[in-house]
């Protein structure tokens, strides 16, 4: 087992043993006396049926290599739970309502009277030359002027265990099946453990989108609501198919819909039926080939008309995308501060934008320290980790930021906090960080937890699952066990 000499001073905040001394925090104990009475054997037996029984379920995630070839595997599960304690969880909570509440009033902003911009809240440029600007929506209300209904909002804890906002994921965020997923195996393999604590609970999220989505439409319940899928290539199919079964909705792709007369309509055996609400999980670039990408093969065509036009729902609302710019994050506390007169909750990672001259030259003088981002990917793509980066890397990325600064920020390496994992049947800290979903209907609703994100691999920082990352079931506890 890992012991307490491994937590050093200078060593990231750890969530689970206290610094110094190696203790497992108040709100670890139970399950630690726990792991102890059952040993090293017991947390491998768990592993397995854990495995087996994610096989078994057919959760699954789709990897590409360089080749664009898609390599299905099951998704990647740690036994040994993440616990936050309540008191812990409810100001992140409310710092995340709070920067939900202030991206919705910057996307409809900008795609209205643009004030921020006017005010020089934020450059006017670098909103319009923002590759998920989407002109083609300035004017039109979305219903109840919400754009963004599904957020993901990726957390980190630093040194010193503050949370910081990583980045916003409004486009299409994924990953909540996983999080419900986890919760699933996690139940059905340590029973015990759940006995321990008082876990909020996550299974509820489905109700909850769904509720949210049926309130876009006057015909509320009885609305038709679709999930819009790229299809089986998609590397979130998974999820994709998941979530309609649980809302109990309709899974289509763009060929299965049709737009005539303003109005969008499924194909069914039985002919024609008027669709009312649309999740899509397809991007905006490929969501109407009449109004972006022509040889776009997965969208609607016409869809954006019948979107104007109120006689269909679309969430996320398109454009979303601009407000999750990664160039437009650092500029969020100022929204918080100008929407809605209040400092805020949670502050962000420090970032630099490379296409202002002086930060781009300090952080290409610096690059081997940095991560740098492209502001449109997510994944993990695009990415260069500058510690870990061969020089050959790093000449390349600087190539890049020179040729299109705007596409770029970096931000300065942050030891993100570990928690134990078992692995090769020992137990051995791993960096971590937390993706919170958060759906947007007649409230702003966050479901307690999230998914936890693990970089599998020793020393690595990157967690995404397309990167060799894996996961842990996330626990929000209503009290802190005795």
């Amino acid at each position: 087992m890992e012991t307490s000499q491994e937590q050093g001073a200078a060593q990231p905040y750890h969530e689970f043993y206290e610094v110094p001394g190696g203790r497992p925090r108040a709100h670890y104990k139970p399950l630690w006396d726990h792991i102890q009475r059952g040993g090293l054997a017991d947390l491998a037996a768990k592993a397995r049926e854990a495995d087996l029984a994610l096989h078994t379920a057919g959760v699954t995630f789709t990897v590409y290599n360089k080749n664009e070839e898609g390599i299905e595997r099951v998704w990647p599960f740690d036994v040994i739970p993440r616990i936050i304690p309540a008191g812990e969880w409810d100001v992140l909570a409310a710092g995340i309502r709070q920067r939900v509440r202030a991206l919705n009033r910057f996307l409809y902003d900008i795609y209205h009277e643009q004030k921020v911009l006017s005010d020089g809240v934020i450059p006017a440029p670098l909103i319009h030359s923002g590759k998920d600007f989407c002109r083609e929506i300035i004017g039109i209300d979305p219903p109840e002027g919400i754009y963004a209904h599904v957020s993901g909002i990726d957390l980190i804890r630093d040194e010193h265990g503050t949370y910081r906002v990583l980045e916003d994921n409004l486009r299409t965020p994924s990953g909540v099946s996983y999080m419900i997923e986890n919760r699933v195996v996690e139940k059905s393999i340590l029973p015990e453990y759940f006995q321990r604590y008082r876990v909020r609970r996550v299974e509820h999220y489905p109700a909850l989108l769904l509720q949210a989505l049926q309130r876009l439409s006057p015909k509320g319940q009885e609305a038709v609501v679709v999930l819009l899928t790229p299809g089986i290539y998609n590397s979130a199919y998974f999820e994709h198919t998941f979530l309609a079964k649980e809302m109990g909705i309709l899974l289509a792709e763009g060929r299965d819909l049709v737009v005539k007369g303003d109005k969008v309509y499924l194909k069914t055996t039985g002919g024609l039926r008027q669709v009312d609400v649309i999740y899509r999980r397809v991007d905006d670039t490929f969501l109407d080939p009449l109004c972006f990408r022509n040889d776009s093969l997965v969208g609607v065509a016409g869809l954006l008309n019948v979107w104007r036009a109120g006689n269909v729902a679309l969430a996320n609302a398109p454009g979303t995308g601009i407000a999750d710019d990664k160039a437009v994050c650092p500029y969020v506390p100022d929204f918080i501060r100008y929407y809605l007169g209040e400092e805020p909750l949670l502050e962000n990672v420090k970032t630099y934008l490379l296409s202002n001259e002086d930060d781009r030259r300090m952080v290409l003088s610096r690059l081997e320290s940095m991560v740098v981002k492209a502001v449109a990917e997510s994944g993990g793509y695009g990415m260069l980790m500058g510690p870990s980066s061969t020089p050959e890397e790093r000449a390349s990325f600087a190539k890049k930021i020179e040729e299109n600064p705007r596409n770029f920020i970096a931000q300065p390496v942050v030891p993100l906090s570990q928690h134990v994992c078992f692995l090769d049947g020992d137990l051995q800290s791993r960096h971590l960080d937390l993706r919170p979903f958060v759906i947007h209907g007649q409230e702003i609703e966050i479901v307690p937890g999230g998914l936890t994100r693990v970089a599998l691999r020793k020393g690595s920082l990157v967690v995404n699952s397309s990167q060799g990352g894996g996961s842990k079931d996330t626990w929000v506890v209503e009290e802190e066990s005795s």
